[in-house]
């Protein structure tokens, strides 16, 4: 079986230039504008899905979305982004990536300025899902550019270590980001911020990257559909039962929706002469298990920052600035962390540095889940944040080289589309599954009265506990990313071999 170090030292897929200019320096390096425009692309993408949460209070006040709706204002973009993933991939490879890549990056922009011009709360969700749709357009063909771009063993590892910083530390700078903004001018402009961004890319995209040639084929509608639309029905049902229940007829249906969608997404892609997501992909324990892990560790972070950030807010009574700050110590180790982690990627395997970057998270989620309403931000709170940034560092860049171990040519769009599918439903999902468990310690908070306690401080120390009970589920969700890691990664307890040409 292939291992993740094999992957950065084979030749990329053979593509065509077309009218591009020349990506080569005299020094044989592809020029700093074509990383530059991948990470920025990748970074507004992924740093898309928090820059709203510091701004959940706002938003809460200025349309009256309930406790548990709330993370629709999250799960409309992630559901969108992660169910069509591996459709826009398909796309990308039928159409061509840098072709697919810019149709993408304008749409999203365009989304970006109609939801900061947003009137209600359903215009909101709607472009919401509408930046989702572009995201999973333009995000497949991120990655695979960057893999065509980057040819040399050396400069792909740091490529996709760059890569694999700004898909993990954007959801922490999106934090900080979206803070200062809706501080300082309003939530709208952690909307509006995308379209200067978005502009930029859309005019240098065409001149500094490459483009593939156009694959005849077809689209797996049905197949892009069915897993879009059953992901959404799954995590409606863990939201709608947080608010309602598990007994409520619409909590059922939904789940019963979801499992009838899912499994037709299945039949379709073993049937599809050109499905969006090759279930050969999964042949490979390395990869299946980077897949599967990924969801869970994503998952658990998600929730962590959905939550955390109300606590600061609404616990704490931090400002959104305030907040969105607390997560500075997070993202500075985390960002150390991804640039030291390719220095040390050959002379230790990809599982021992997937389970100690897990282990410190675990560790970590441990720590800080047990919250109260006298939690002090230091050292309960910075200090298990900086363990966090420190484990997902070393843990996100051998979890993204795992998850595109071994691909064929062929598949690397839909390899590539994988590994942000699962990076985006793991957010979704997590977030859902945990704002059941949210919902639940809330009502049940709620109905215990404490004699002598102000109304006010009695509100804050059941919301404390609901989000202690919610992050517990990150705790759970991380220990299980770990034990996959532990089954399925290989060569964990020897260090990699050198590759032979």
């Amino acid at each position: 079986m292939p291992s993740a170090s094999s992957l950065l030292t084979r030749p990329a897929a053979r593509h065509s230039i077309g009218r591009t200019p020349d990506l080569r320096t005299g020094r044989g390096t592809p020029s700093p504008l074509v990383m530059a425009i991948i990470l920025t692309s990748q970074l507004m993408i992924v740093l898309d899905a928090s820059v709203i949460i510091s701004a959940l209070p706002k938003i809460h006040d200025a349309f009256g979305f309930s406790p548990t709706s709330l993370s629709w204002v999250q799960n409309a973009y992630t559901l969108a982004f992660g169910g069509l993933l591996l459709f826009g991939a398909r796309v990308g490879d039928i159409l061509g990536r840098r072709r697919v890549y810019l149709g993408g990056i304008a749409l999203f922009t365009l989304a970006s300025l109609l939801g900061g011009l947003a009137p209600n709360g359903a215009w909101l969700l709607t472009t919401r899902a509408i930046q989702g749709l572009a995201a999973a357009i333009a995000a497949p063909s991120t990655l695979a550019l960057l893999m065509m771009s980057f040819q040399g063993a050396r400069e792909r590892m740091r490529a996709i270590s760059l890569y694999a910083a700004a898909s993990s530390g954007g959801a922490s700078v999106g934090l900080v980001l979206g803070g200062l903004l809706t501080d300082l001018a309003s939530w709208r402009w952690g909307l509006f911020i995308n379209v200067p961004i978005g502009i930029a890319l859309v005019l240098l995209a065409p001149r500094y990257l490459p483009e593939t040639e156009r694959n005849p084929g077809r689209f797996d509608l049905v197949g892009a559909v069915s897993s879009t639309l059953g992901m959404t029905a799954l995590v409606y049902g863990f939201v709608r039962a947080g608010s309602s229940g598990w007994t409520d007829h619409a909590t059922l249906a939904s789940f019963a929706g979801a499992v009838l969608l899912l499994a037709g997404f299945v039949l379709v892609e073993l049937r599809a002469p050109q499905p969006i997501m090759p279930l050969r992909l999964f042949a490979s324990r390395e990869r299946s298990g980077a897949y599967v892990a990924r969801l869970f560790t994503v998952g658990g972070m998600f929730a962590y920052f959905f939550f955390q950030t109300q606590f600061l807010q609404e616990v704490r009574d931090y400002s959104a600035l305030k907040a969105g700050f607390a997560f500075l110590p997070m993202t500075a180790v985390l960002f150390a962390t991804s640039r030291l982690v390719p220095k040390v990627a050959g002379a230790v395997s990809s599982g021992r540095l997937l389970i100690t970057g897990l282990s410190v998270a675990l560790i970590a989620m441990a720590w800080t889940c047990r919250l109260s309403a006298d939690t002090q931000y230091f050292p309960r709170i910075a200090l298990p944040m900086m363990l966090l940034g420190l484990g997902m560092g070393i843990a996100f860049i051998p979890l993204t080289s795992s998850g595109i171990a071994g691909v064929d040519p062929k598949d690397s769009g839909a390899a590539s589309g994988l590994v942000n599918a699962f990076h985006q439903v793991g957010g979704s999902l997590g977030l859902g599954v945990l704002v059941t468990v949210f919902g639940t310690a809330a009502r049940n908070a709620a109905g215990q009265h404490s004699a002598g306690v102000p109304a006010a401080l009695a509100a804050k120390q059941h919301l404390a506990h609901a989000i202690s009970a919610a992050l517990t589920g990150s705790v759970v969700f991380l220990a299980v990313a770990l034990v996959i890691v532990l089954v399925t990664a290989p060569g964990i307890f020897r260090k990699p071999q050198p590759s032979v040409r």
